[in-house]
């Protein structure tokens, strides 16, 4: 190979409200805000390859990972799409977390769904792990997972 990867750096989510989805990632899952930007004109447009882009941006930051939340204030011919997770395209963020029931009934409370029921995988390399997918208000999936109970 000519080049290698260094690190994985973010994931980068659109959102419709940057407000709402800055409150939930932040106060309700705990990440911190780690800045703020505004990219308009020529460079949004030479980076993203979107004419006329607009973009309010913040960037939430937990242990190990980084989430851009993008909202897109231009062009105005954007649209809101919702893919399924079987639909080609659709992406989702998989976290770890210490307590997965604690997580559903706090983010119940705030607007986020589960997809499904908790799971407990039996086979390969996450067996014994709780998993579910959960979609936030614009159809966005995050993938919770609870490791094992060490005994």
């Amino acid at each position: 190979m000519p080049f290698r990867i260094i690190a994985a750096d973010h994931t980068g989510i659109t959102v419709s409200n940057l407000e709402r989805s800055l409150a939930f990632w932040r106060d309700v899952l705990g990440f911190e805000l780690s800045h703020r930007a505004h990219q308009t004109g020529e460079l949004a447009a030479k980076i993203t390859g979107v004419a006329g882009a607009e973009i309010l941006i913040a960037v939430v930051k937990a242990p190990g990972h980084k989430i851009e939340l993008l909202e897109y204030r231009a062009p105005a011919d954007r649209k809101h799409l919702q893919p399924r997770p079987c639909d080609v395209g659709s992406v989702h963020v998989a976290l770890m977390v210490d307590d997965l029931d604690a997580v559903l009934e706090t983010i119940g409370a705030s607007g986020w769904k589960a997809a499904g029921k908790p799971q407990t995988l039996t086979v390969g390399p996450n067996a014994g792990k709780r998993v579910i997918y959960v979609r936030d208000p614009d159809g966005t999936t995050i993938e919770f997972m609870e490791p094992p109970t060490q005994n």
